[in-house]
């Protein structure tokens, strides 16, 4: 696969596109797309990992819990995600976040919220696509 994710033009947030062949590479690579944000490219750590689950009632609700979830371990627990082992069973998530304390990192960058505007998730052929724009 060529590329994980893609940083597009967005005025005034930042608005990104992920890849994958599955529904779980696709969530994975979103924590990656998210991940570079909050670290501004830096190579965060995998030390610590979380476990996380939850339901929604589509795959753009699925996602937007996962980002807001990834959102709150940086925000509440001072955790930046690095990566993410994800598995998603029809719209149910379960995940290991892996990542480090934000302490270990300086110059890490905020999130206010994932945002439904402009998002999708959908299948193209063999692999799977979404869009989604942060408010930061």
């Amino acid at each position: 696969m060529a590329k994980r994710f893609e940083f597009l033009e967005h005025t005034g947030d930042v608005k990104f596109r992920a890849y994958g062949r599955s529904l779980n590479e696709l969530f994975g690579n979103c924590a990656l797309a998210v991940s570079s944000v909050l670290s501004r490219g830096t190579k965060i750590k995998n030390v610590k990992s979380k476990k996380i689950s939850f339901s929604g009632k589509d795959y753009e609700s699925l996602l937007y819990q996962f980002i807001e979830e990834l959102i709150y371990l940086f925000d509440a627990e001072g955790f930046v995600v690095s990566k993410a082992d994800v598995l998603v069973d029809k719209f149910k998530i379960e995940a290991v976040i892996y990542g480090d304390k934000c302490s270990n990192y300086s110059d890490l960058d905020a999130i206010k919220s994932p945002t439904y505007a402009e998002m999708y998730v959908r299948q193209k052929g063999n692999m799977w696509e979404c869009q989604v724009v942060l408010d930061v």
